[in-house]
């Protein structure tokens, strides 16, 4: 076992920071796995979760090498955020430029396909995702990932049905189910008014 691995992950970055190119890849090898873990669970899709893992080391790379990293928090913490970040901004941007509106409406998610918003409404728009992407965490885990492939990678029940290995009416129920725990919590933290 060599050396670096039995360092702290402050001490690795400094070093880094200095120049040693190692360190930066054993930072990786030590946390690759909960951190691909943590956008797989967001996207369930193994592509789309390699490529957004690349691209949250580009940008720590990049952050590190422009002093912009401070040690107040932990570094797996600090990258897990930038994942997140990546992969909500991903599937922003995705929603933003599908055109398709479903017949399938919920009143509660309308709002999420307007592409015609001014600069408050955008960020009001994120943060609302932000939230919901936080809130859907309570759920049941099959509600969630019926809630993430409708809503986020905008697949249909069918292909949800197909995807999950259920039928559809399956699927539309932990949709319905979904809907309704969600609009609970939500009520409960008080995020949108009646």
């Amino acid at each position: 076992m060599n050396k670096s691995s039995k360092q702290t992950d402050a001490y690795l970055v400094s070093l880094y920071l200095k120049g040693d190119e190692n360190c930066l890849a054993e930072l990786i090898k030590r946390h690759q796995e909960r951190i691909f873990t943590d956008i797989y669970s967001k996207t369930l899709d193994r592509d789309l979760s390699n490529d957004l893992f690349q691209d949250t080391f580009i940008k720590v790379i990049h952050t590190l090498k422009r002093g912009k990293y401070n040690e107040e928090g932990k570094f797996l913490p600090w990258v897990l955020r930038i994942a997140h970040n990546l992969t909500m901004d991903f599937y922003r941007d995705r929603k933003r430029k599908n055109t398709k509106h479903s017949t399938e409406n919920y009143d509660l998610f309308t709002f999420l396909a307007s592409s015609d918003l001014n600069v408050e409404d955008q960020m009001e728009l994120e943060q609302t995702l932000t939230d919901l992407t936080e809130f859907i965490e309570y759920l049941p885990k099959e509600q969630q990932e019926v809630l993430k492939m409708r809503i986020f990678m905008d697949m249909t029940f069918k292909e949800i049905a197909k995807q999950t290995d259920v039928s559809v009416n399956t699927s539309l129920g932990r949709m319905r189910y979904a809907l309704i725990n969600l609009r609970k919590i939500l009520k409960q933290k008080e995020v949108f008014e009646k």
